[in-house]
């Protein structure tokens, strides 16, 4: 497996202020982080930056073999982010936001309902538009574009937050399934108990920088750089 995460002293700036203060951090393909810290540690910050959305300042930072100073929208098109708004569209179906943003990355549209499928969507909960969907219905669509996309880095902020048990525990198995078929994945979390049981690695911030990096509870994980 090659590297999917490698930064050097990755500094990045809102404004004046450092939101990531010189982090250090690497990941293999095919390996799960799951990132712990308090609000304003910089977990957020740092997937942004993870999907080229927030430049460089100082520091080196590579990703999926990306330079991020110079190839960032190479990484954007490479990665797959789902924060607490999956970007989706109130007034199209399931099947229709998936559809739409599979063709806008000209992927094929017809991965659009296998993931639905896959998530536990179907029947009228796929031709209902989204703006009528409960939010754990409309975070399984976020989780179905993944699927679908089949990024070589999924970047999860939160993926545990409001959702039933049945719902975290699919969360758990479309991670393993993604990391097992060789993508990268990071997930921010305050939810220790539902997310170092699916990390190799656990990376704990504060103040935009990585305290600390222990092994997490992945069975059969393997080893992470």
């Amino acid at each position: 497996m090659g590297s999917a995460i490698r930064l050097r002293s990755a500094v990045a700036l809102q404004g004046r202020f450092p939101v990531l203060s010189g982090v250090d951090l690497d990941l293999d393909q095919g390996r799960v982080m799951v990132v712990l810290g308090a609000n304003g540690a910089g977990k957020t910050s740092l997937l942004r930056f993870l999907a080229g959305l927030v430049p460089i300042a100082s520091g080196r930072g590579e990703v999926l073999g990306a330079d991020l100073a110079t190839s960032a929208s190479d990484v954007r098109r490479r990665v797959g982010l789902l924060g607490h708004d999956a970007g989706l569209h109130d007034e199209l179906t399931p099947l229709e936001n998936l559809a739409f943003a599979l063709r806008a990355s000209r992927l094929d549209p017809g991965r659009a309902l296998p993931a639905l499928d896959r998530v536990g969507l179907s029947g009228r909960s796929v031709t209902t538009t989204v703006g009528q969907l409960s939010a754990g219905q409309r975070r399984r669509v976020g989780i179905a574009l993944l699927v679908a996309r089949r990024p070589q880095l999924w970047l999860l902020d939160e993926p545990h937050a409001s959702l039933d048990e049945v719902t975290r525990s699919l969360v758990a198995e479309v991670v393993e399934e993604a990391a097992s078929g060789g993508a990268a994945v990071v997930a921010s979390s305050h939810e220790p108990d539902l997310a170092v049981p699916m990390a190799d690695v656990v990376a704990t911030m504060g103040g935009g920088a990585v305290l600390a990096v222990v092994p997490g509870g992945r069975v059969g994980g393997g080893h992470v750089a």
